[in-house]
């Protein structure tokens, strides 16, 4: 794949084919260069602007409740699960009606998917396995707690339960291999929010023998440590010995799986603090949280990326999560998010950050709502803070896939305090501030203004790729940007043109100049889609 290298022109994309008649396509992969990653979908570079559904509306009698709403907010992805209790219900009968229907609609609705599969653990728990699961202790055992009971997770030391699960998601792997020559579907995540809470690892015997040894030699490699787990590990012995089985045990999953139809596979985090490391028994002890990917990534090569879950809505948090799982060997990707519209404005932080997806979960009209995770309902002014940044990068998203992935991005959210963020990019400082109006400064005395009603809210944001020295891509909403010389550079710099555009055919296509009114302050990006083009010189 040939990137651009300068000027806002992207690769030359053909338009795809019509939804129902999508031909066979090359598969999906995720590409990385030099530390940056792209998403590669018909054999080019894809950004997810995704949407994930309730977990209980994988059923064709609810998928007519989602699509409007993906319409809504311009998503082109839909993340939604299959569970191992739908497609074998009876051991050793499958039954794929559920995916068949869900294909043939996506492709109706010109609209991607990601598959969570709903295995063995689902947030920590084994909701979603079949029946004949759920009532076979000895053959498919819980693990247990240091008394010697049950803890309701199933243990990632049961060779029976992994066999299963395997076998199950190598048939899901095969349908798809033979039903989806288009690669409607493209990528897939691998179980959900895997470990145990309370209970760090499975207490019973052959895992207590297994304690006792040495840690593996990849473990040993990747992290520094040496000896049995407790002296390499200490008081977070039990929760790396948990994290380093459970990551196997999904790695030989996800390698069966792609052996079949080799799609990018990820893993998901129910997250721990941002700042240190958390209680053992506090946390989704095996998952890959941020503290412990370097574990996962020498555990399970088969996985693509690890990404986070997020739901903690302070800024501060949101961040280093970000920036946690944005790694020269990670992809970063935002695959569920809260739904408040809080949320909304971390698209742009993500995006600034080199994501190949974001995806706000709940994103469909079951009636179910996870309040106070995220919205209480999904009105209007919910559906706008993500439908406003995903309609400025719809109709260039490929393009902004491609140039991201060669140039310089960066993106900010309004924090929580209100105060002005900026980045320097090259020989310019990119400031954004918040709580104005378009015309004048809001600490102006001398005529009279009321406050902006957004100042005071949680909503915000802007992203900017850096195109040539003096060139940049900006968008965003409810802020004010402005560009000045940097620290060290030459004092006589100043914008000579913001045009406001659009992509057309991969190249930019300018609508009008923005000048005086509009740039006498700042340039304003308010309550509507706008992509702008910025110059930037100096004067002699």
């Amino acid at each position: 794949m040939v990137f651009a290298t300068s000027g806002l022109t992207a690769p030359a994309i053909a338009a795809p084919a019509a939804a129902t008649s999508r031909p066979a396509t090359p598969l999906p992969r995720i590409e990385t260069r030099n530390g940056r990653h792209v998403l590669l979908v018909d054999g080019a570079p894809f950004l997810m602007l995704g949407a994930q559904a309730n977990n209980a509306v994988n059923y064709p009698a609810y998928l007519d409740t989602i699509w409007p709403v993906l319409d809504r907010i311009h998503a082109n992805t839909l993340e939604i699960p299959v569970a191992w209790q739908q497609i074998e219900p009876v051991e050793g009968q499958f039954d794929f009606a559920y995916l068949d229907t869900l294909l043939d609609q996506a492709r109706q609705h010109d609209k991607r998917l990601v598959l969570l599969w709903f295995g063995t653990w689902k947030n920590t728990n084994y909701s979603y396995t079949p029946d004949w699961v759920k009532l076979d202790n000895r053959r498919f055992p819980r693990m247990k707690q240091k008394d010697g009971e049950d803890h309701q997770v199933l243990s990632a030391h049961g060779a029976n339960t992994l066999a299963s699960d395997k076998r199950a998601f190598v048939r899901l792997m095969t349908h798809l291999r033979d039903h989806d020559a288009a690669n409607t579907v493209i990528m897939v995540q691998v179980e959900n929010e895997t470990g145990s809470y309370r209970v760090p690892r499975d207490y019973g015997a052959q895992a207590n023998g297994l304690f006792a040894q040495p840690i593996p030699a990849a473990l040993a490699r990747a992290t520094g440590r040496s000896g049995t787990w407790a002296q390499a590990f200490g008081a977070q012995a039990d929760r790396y010995f948990n994290t380093w089985y459970t990551a196997r045990y999904v790695n030989e999953i996800a390698d069966a799986g792609k052996a079949i139809k080799p799609l990018p596979m990820y893993v998901n985090a129910a997250l721990a603090g941002p700042s240190n490391l958390p209680d053992p028994a506090g946390v989704a002890s095996g998952g890959p949280q941020q503290d412990v990917l370097d574990v996962w990534k020498a555990a399970a090569p088969a996985i693509d990326l690890a990404a986070p879950d997020i739901y903690d809505g302070k800024s501060d948090n949101v961040l280093v999560y970000l920036d946690k799982y944005n790694r020269p060997d990670n992809a970063l990707m935002v695959p569920e998010i809260g739904n408040a519209a809080l949320f909304g404005r971390y698209f742009y932080a993500a995006l600034g950050r080199g994501t190949i997806g974001f995806a706000p979960f709940g994103m469909d009209r079951s009636g179910y709502m996870n309040y106070p995770l995220g919205a209480r309902n999904l009105d209007d002014p919910t559906l706008d803070a993500f439908a406003l940044p995903y309609a400025m990068v719809a109709p260039m998203m490929r393009e902004w896939a491609a140039l991201a992935a060669s140039h310089p991005t960066w993106g900010g959210a309004k924090p929580d305090d209100g105060k002005p963020i900026a980045t320097t990019l090259g020989k310019w400082t990119i400031t954004g501030d918040w709580g104005e109006w378009q015309f004048g400064m809001k600490d102006w005395t001398f005529i009279k203004a009321e406050p902006n009603p957004a100042a005071d809210q949680p909503i915000g944001g802007f992203a900017v790729m850096q195109l040539s020295d003096d060139e940049f891509l900006l968008i965003g909403d409810h802020v004010r940007v402005n560009f000045a010389p940097a620290p060290g550079s030459p004092a006589n710099g100043i914008m000579l043109r913001a045009e406001e555009g659009r992509m057309v055919g991969g190249k930019w296509v300018m609508n009008r100049v923005w000048n005086g009114d509009q740039t006498d302050y700042g340039l304003n990006l308010t309550d509507r889609p706008q992509v702008l083009r910025i110059t930037m010189g100096h004067y002699r």
